[in-house]
């Protein structure tokens, strides 16, 4: 299931949601994302995310589907959020359930790895030395090469 939307979740109610009514899930992982006040050693009071309707959603679905085909997952949720968020607000949840821990972890790091690097966002940042576009990083996509399938 994927969601992008402006406003805040609660993770533990997205949680029950997801796994309501499956009890063949016996092992979840979920990774929440927030805002740091810190950026490259600069102070940072908030940051918008910026996206296109529509390609940002079909983007989303098609990383979720490739986890479900690598994986035996039960369930699976993304929210990603966009407009502007201050520090220490949650950006992105990323759940997944399967039978096993081991499946569940390994999904949610590859959603958070791909998600980083394959999501149609625009992030600006804001703080005590002005804006600053998010360029992405080397370590993001080393840890997002690292799930490349052979051809």
């Amino acid at each position: 299931m994927i969601k992008v939307q402006q406003a805040a979740f609660d993770v533990g109610a997205e949680l029950a949601a997801l796994k309501a009514g499956r009890t063949s899930i016996g092992g979840s992982a979920l990774f929440v994302g927030s805002v740091r006040d810190i950026s490259s050693g600069a102070h940072v009071s908030d940051m918008t995310l910026e996206h296109y309707p529509g390609m940002t959603e079909k983007a989303l679905a098609d990383i979720e589907t490739e986890a479900c085909k690598r994986w035996p997952l039960d369930a699976c949720l993304i929210i990603h959020r966009y407009g502007t968020l201050r520090a220490g607000e949650n950006i992105v949840l990323v759940i997944t359930c399967s039978q096993h821990r081991e499946a569940a972890f390994a999904a949610c790091e590859f959603l958070m790895d791909w998600l980083k690097t394959k999501a149609p966002f625009w992030k600006l940042e804001t703080g005590s030395e002005g804006t600053n576009w998010v360029e992405a990083k080397d370590s993001d996509n080393a840890a997002a090469s690292r799930w490349t399938l052979p051809e």
